[in-house]
């Protein structure tokens, strides 16, 4: 059977307000045939879907997404680099859209509010040559463009929703505005309608009023939101515009667009790296705080990696392209921000619920409240129809679908500008329930850079011993072949010919030259190959032998000597073990290395519970039997040899190294390596979700309390539609708090 190959996609959906169009927005996408999965975000505009491109036709889809009154925009396919290039136009085009729809409103409402104010005083009438019909007729004209031009938005959505039978936020705004407005028109021009006109008062104001503080919330609440996503916007804006390209020995300024692989880039000190490459003349140190987060800057020579984004902050040097655009560093890193501030964290689920049925319970309540005012009082129907549109108004549930993605937007922007990159939101959300962390040693705990220590000979000379062991370890890329074959070299050994190379993962290696057959690898493995290890016993165990990798090798059956590889603990170690601990969270030591090592570096970190020569395959079978006690684990590894582990667990930390960015197997990826990133994420999780609940807290008791006082006529609707307006920008600033979060 075939494999189904699938794409992911972002892309910016039009017309949304609250967490019900979310809703609508997302079941009609997940309906469509060939989605696999789809997440809609109110915060970011946009839907992040997986779809099988072989079956969905994007044009099609945009219909039905059309059909229910959004708009999917299509156009950012069509450029490169696009989605924060048209995310950016949008926002500038929506908020200016929405603040010339929000002066004209105000500048209406205005005297509208000032005569209807008016009105309630007897004295008002002496001031003025018009009678009560005639000022509500001016108050009529002064209205009408309000409810047409500035509230449209409104008016068409729901008018879109009502062909599905559908409601949202836009609906319960066009109810309560439009029944105010009629209403008010009715008694105006026909006055005959109502039994007890001359006792009834127009509602104009109502009406005008709540469209312009509505326009005013989302105006405010388009501002803020276009604030959490700064954090993308600043990465964007690290990359230079143009670059100077060395041809032909001429030096010649390029726009970044123009920029090929291969192309050599010439920097100077003070200048913006514009792509990802290897330096080929010169030296220099470069600032890669603003991709890896790492203050201090790195010393770059000839085959150094560079960034694209990152400052040469001293020195001259020319470098060749190797990576552009989206599968740069910078290009993946802004590309995972995006997809992880798209998804959603499992407490949204419970907001995306209630959602789904809020509005049409809304619309129920006011009706029933409409009903029973008037079965109360029945010679007043304004009575009635105030409390209505009340209810209708106080109920936007705004703040309820802003609650969690604004606070993944603004958290996931924090951890990236700190060189941490979440993969989704269920893993942020993941980490704060974690009683359980689990360390890889070789490059977490330890540098991983590993030096040969010391030589131990056995009836062979050492250069023929080092000849015949780094022959052997050069096919292996385990980082103590490597450490061996680099001290090979620094000695100028000559290698042999190696045939039949075999690698036994997490034991060792065999080979053969032309007249003898190596083993090479740790105790265990020598010793199921049935080499007599009595020289190795019989040597006084030092604290170097004792407390380093012992690589032995036999050479057709017999030992013939070993060497002790060390790798040093990394500095803030211990400051971070003691810190999680501190957290109720427990460590845990996994090594593949001996006993004696293991035992050494888990003491001197403060790990008290370690185990030691645990082959790469059985990591993951630990990290199942702790999820088995009941235990929310976290595995920090390096993404390569800890991938079964990585993936088993609830949430894993993958340790980069500035360049690899994009490690499958993790949840989460710290870019610079640094151990302090474990701690700081898990801080930052914990942070965020506390920030979500307290923005889902506000938002479900604002609707709780404010319902049945619109219900019982407690609440005017024009002080209920500044109250909604301001819960939403009231959600979003409490988000932008996290910006302030010390990591």
């Amino acid at each position: 059977m075939d494999t189904i190959k699938t794409e992911k996609i972002l892309l910016p959906v039009e017309g949304m307000t609250c967490a019900s169009c979310v809703a609508r927005v997302e079941k009609a996408v997940a309906k469509f045939e060939g989605v696999t999965s789809v997440n809609v975000n109110l915060a970011t505009e946009k839907v992040s879907m997986e779809y099988d491109p072989s079956v969905v036709d994007l044009n099609k889809l945009a219909d039905v997404v059309k059909d229910i009154g959004y708009k999917l925009d299509l156009s950012v396919l069509q450029k490169e680099n696009n989605s924060t290039v048209e995310k950016n136009d949008y926002v500038d085009s929506h908020l200016k859209e929405l603040k010339s729809d929000l002066i004209f409103a105000a500048l209406l409402s205005l005297p509208i509010t000032i005569i209807n104010m008016g009105m309630m005083w007897d004295n008002f009438f002496l001031f003025n040559l018009f009678n009560v019909e005639q000022i509500n007729k001016l108050l009529l004209i002064l209205t009408t463009p309000v409810i047409f031009k500035s509230g449209k938005r409104f008016y068409k959505v729901f008018w879109n929703n009502l062909k599905h039978f559908s409601a949202d936020m836009n609906s319960l705004v066009a109810i309560g505005t439009g029944a105010a407005y009629l209403f008010s028109l009715l008694l105006t021009l026909f006055p005959e309608v109502f039994p007890h006109a001359h006792h009834m008062h127009v509602y104009f104001d109502t009406a005008a009023v709540i469209i312009t503080l509505i326009l005013l919330g989302r105006w405010l609440e388009s501002r803020a939101k276009s604030k959490t996503g700064s954090a993308i916007k600043k990465l964007i804006e690290i990359q230079p515009k143009t670059a100077i390209v060395k041809e032909n020995n001429a030096e010649i300024e390029k726009e970044i667009s123009d920029l090929k692989t291969g192309d050599i880039i010439v920097i100077k000190p003070g200048g913006k790296i514009p792509a990802d490459g290897i330096i080929i003349y010169g030296t220099s140190s470069v600032n890669e705080a603003m991709i890896t987060g790492e203050s201090l800057p790195v010393e770059k020579s000839i085959g150094s990696k560079v960034i694209g984004g990152t400052i040469n902050t001293s020195g001259y040097f020319e470098f060749k392209i190797t990576t552009i655009g989206e599968n740069s560093v910078l290009g993946q890193i802004i590309k995972l921000v995006e997809e992880a501030q798209g998804s959603k964290a499992p407490i949204q689920h419970l907001a995306d619920k209630v959602a789904a049925v809020f509005v049409p319970i809304v619309v129920l309540i006011a009706i029933i409240t409409f009903i029973v005012w008037i079965i109360i009082n029945p010679d007043d129907l304004s009575v009635a129809l105030l409390n209505f549109v009340a209810v209708l108004i106080i109920a936007c549930p705004c703040a309820l679908g802003l609650a969690t993605p604004t606070a993944l937007i603004v958290g996931m922007g924090k951890a990236a500008q700190n060189g941490i990159l979440f993969k989704n939101g269920e893993s942020l959300e993941e980490i704060h329930h974690a009683n359980t962390i689990i360390f890889d040693k070789t490059g977490t705990i330890t540098e991983g850079k590993l030096v040969l220590k010391e030589i131990f000979v056995n009836e062979i000379s050492e250069v023929d011993f080092l000849s015949a062991l780094a022959s052997l370890e050069s096919k292996s890329e385990h980082p103590i072949a490597k450490a061996i074959t680099e001290y090979a070299k620094q000695k100028n050994i000559n290698q042999l010919a190696i045939t039949n190379f075999e690698n036994k993962p997490g034991k060792g290696i065999v080979g053969r030259t032309d007249t003898e057959i190596l083993i090479a690898g740790n105790e265990t493995f020598l010793t199921e190959n049935n080499i007599d290890l009595n020289f190795f016993k019989n040597k006084p165990q030092n604290y170097s032998i004792e407390n380093s990798s012992n690589i032995f090798l036999a050479i057709n059956g017999k030992l013939k000597g070993f060497v002790s590889v060390i790798d040093s603990i990394k500095s803030n170690s211990f400051d971070v073990i003691s810190e999680i601990k501190g957290m109720k969270i427990e460590p845990f030591l996994l090594s593949g290395d001996n006993e004696s090592v293991t035992r050494t570096i888990s003491s001197s970190v403060g790990i008290e519970k370690y185990e030691s020569g645990v082959m790469p395959e059985h990591k993951s079978d630990k990290v199942k039997k702790l999820q088995n006690e009941g235990r929310k684990v976290i595995m920090v590894g390096d993404g390569i040899n800890d991938a079964p582990a990585l993936i088993q667990s609830n949430v894993g930390i993958a340790i980069g190294n500035g360049t690899d960015v994009a490690i499958e197997s993790a949840d989460v990826v710290l870019i610079n390596g640094d151990l302090s990133g474990v701690l700081k994420s898990i801080k930052l999780s914990k942070r965020t979700i506390a920030i979500i609940k307290q923005n889902l807290f506000w938002a479900f008791v604002y609707n709780v309390i404010g319902i049945p006082l619109a219900a019982m006529g407690l609440l005017n609707p024009m002080f209920a539609a500044l109250a909604m307006s301001l819960s939403s920008v009231s959600v979003i600033s409490n988000s932008l708090r996290l910006k302030k979060v010390k990591l």
